[in-house]
């Protein structure tokens, strides 16, 4: 289908915006809330020499989604953020919130940016999602998503719009036509998810846009010099059915993108996380630290943020901000597994805005040293005249490789004898599955784990007490660029068919993923989402590691991945209650049509 553009620039302005101007050049702005402390640990709080704890939203909404952030030549922190309402029983959503803060960690909220000032190309009920916003050419660029429009007469035909103002307070003057029109998806039905759009000035001063997610995949293109239209051919920089929320900086030499990847909005089970490629060129393409492309069928994309099975999952959709002393910071929303929702049970998912500390190490960022997101006290930024005489070492290193320990061969098999060794069971035997050859040869089921949707086999054994290791090694031939639709074989931590987590080389669309899931009860229902680790190879070597939570019993699964059974890459962590029986084992499903090939199952102890 075709796009309908408006003729002229007509543009109007947002009157609530223009009131916030005045009382910002008034000095009437409304004092800073000590949101990101609770008004503890705010020592020379100008300096920044004090503590803050996440989320640093709480002193002004529930929920700030999509957060992006610029300083104001007033010297002050202005975050956007995306349509919802900001606290649990407002009811009403705001039209890009806007947060205005002097220290990164207590925030305010200063108003709506587009509130009575919707761009004419949208629709009576479209919504405003994950805004950018950047200084260039003395004013302040706002491009944000407009999820429906009023130029195909279709729905879900989401576009790129922008608007600009003197100061990040406002008032913003909204430009009437997309910047990005609506895109026919590929086949000609429906449309590209037109999202997530980013502002970038490369070293020749021309301006570029990046935008899309997962059906369509993220593009860049030119801009023109007043920011308005798009310049030349765009091009593909990340895969579709992978990535969103794009982001991207200039950093030595090199340009990082910044993606999101998962589920963003599946309450407790919500394993969003982000990720990073780089390139000489703002133009890509982009590889991550295997080598691996964004682009690629076997999908690349180097962690930076994901669950680390404190009480955040869902950490993503992220901005990169300098403080005072140059120290980079990644601003995030993320959620907190024990209160998912802004109205329980369900509806809109809970997403408060956190900062944490960027550091890089070897050319690539890292969140707090691999840790990710925190959940306890933290220094806070540098902000101020008195800044320190140097920065503090970055605190650690990425995450380390797995040390599996000791192998114990009470717990696993090698398939060397012809039949399974003991200690096997089945739930829902499958008499397909098959050990020939030294492996156990699996056809992938036409049935699955998903919710209610649980008809898959499951081979389980015991696992032993205190932390642990299980590792498998698997060929499994899922093609490339085909697509193909859920097939699956890999590790399993099995409690019951209701709460699991499973680790596997599966097909999503066109790509191929590690995807470590999780799936648990929920308020009466069953919630399941999952994360992203290394890209997958033909064989491909799959690991959990097990600790117990020292404070809670948990248990404790991080994953890792290889191509090649030495180098890992380090992943997300899911959690199970400590009073569950937790076995371990192996899955062949979610559609029939490939052959897995498990070469072992080992456990390794500390």
């Amino acid at each position: 289908m075709g796009t309908a553009r408006r003729t002229g620039h007509r543009s109007r302005r947002a009157p609530a915006a223009v009131a916030l101007a005045a009382l910002a050049a008034a000095g009437l702005a409304a004092p800073e809330a000590a949101a990101g402390d609770g008004g503890r640990g705010g020592r020379d709080r100008a300096a920044g020499a004090g503590t803050y704890a996440n989320p640093v939203s709480r002193g002004f909404a529930d929920t700030f989604a999509d957060p992006a952030v610029v300083r104001g030549e007033d010297g002050h922190w202005y975050a956007f953020g995306t349509t919802d309402p900001l606290r649990s029983g407002e009811g009403t959503a705001h039209s890009i919130p806007v947060a205005r803060s002097a220290d990164l960690v207590h925030w305010s909220y200063a108003g709506d940016a587009l509130d009575g000032a919707a761009p004419a190309f949208a629709d009576h009920d479209a919504a405003y999602w994950a805004p950018d916003v950047v200084r260039h050419g003395g004013r302040y660029w706002l491009y944000f998503t407009v999820t429906q429009t009023t130029a195909t007469g279709a729905r879900d035909d989401s576009a790129i719009g922008v608007a600009t103002a003197p100061t990040p307070a406002g008032p913003w003057t909204v430009h009437d036509e997309p910047v990005v029109a609506p895109r026919p998806a590929a086949g000609g039905e429906g449309f590209a998810w037109t999202f997530d759009p980013a502002h970038v000035v490369d070293s020749d001063g021309r301006r570029h846009l990046y935008y899309g997610s997962y059906h369509g995949g993220i593009w860049v293109t030119g801009l023109s010099d007043d920011g308005t239209e798009t310049v030349g051919e765009p091009v593909q920089v990340a895969t579709d059915n992978r990535f969103e929320g794009a982001y991207a900086v200039r950093r030595q030499g090199w340009w990082y993108l910044f993606a999101s990847s998962g589920d963003c909005c599946a309450g407790p089970t919500t394993g969003y996380s982000v990720f990073v490629g780089r390139s000489r060129s703002v133009r890509g393409p982009f590889t991550d630290r295997e080598g691996v492309p964004l682009t690629a069928s076997r999908t690349g994309g180097t962690i930076v943020l994901t669950p680390n099975g404190n009480r955040w999952v869902g950490t993503g959709h992220n901005s990169v901000v300098t403080d005072d002393a140059g120290q980079d910071w990644i601003v995030y929303h993320a959620i907190d597994r024990a209160r998912p929702y802004l109205d329980e049970p369900f509806g809109v998912n809970r997403r408060p805005m956190l900062i944490d500390r960027l550091d890089w190490v070897d050319g690539w960022p890292v969140v707090r040293g691999g840790r990710g997101a925190s959940e306890g006290r933290q220094r806070a930024p540098y902000t101020g005249p008195r800044l320190p005489r140097a920065l503090p070492a970055p605190e650690g290193r990425p995450a380390p490789r797995s040390r599996p320990g000791r192998r114990d061969a009470a717990y696993g098999d090698e398939f060397e004898r012809g039949r399974l060794g003991p200690g096997w069971s089945w739930v829902r035997r499958d008499p397909a599955a098959r050990v020939a050859g030294g492996r156990l040869v699996w056809p992938t089921q036409g049935a699955d784990l998903h919710k209610e949707n649980n008809t898959a086999a499951v081979l389980l054994r015991d696992a032993p007490d205190g932390d642990y290791t299980v590792e498998t090694k698997l060929t499994i031939d899922l093609g490339e660029h085909t697509v193909r639709n859920h097939q699956q074989a890999g590790l399993v931590a099995y409690a019951g068919d209701d709460r699991w987590l499973r680790l596997s080389h599966v097909a999503i669309w066109n790509t191929r993923q590690t995807e470590f899931g999780a799936e648990q009860p929920y308020a009466g229902r069953v919630a399941y989402g999952s994360t992203t680790v290394g890209p997958p190879a033909g064989t491909t070597w799959l690991r959990l590691r097990h600790t117990t939570d020292p404070r809670t019993g948990e248990h404790r699964f991080r994953a890792y991945t290889s191509r090649d059974g030495r180098h890992w890459i380090a992943g997300g962590t899911w959690t199970v209650p400590a009073a569950d029986r937790v076995r371990i084992g192996l899955v062949s499903h979610g559609g029939a049509g490939a052959t897995a090939e498990f070469h072992h199952l080992r456990v390794h102890r500390p």
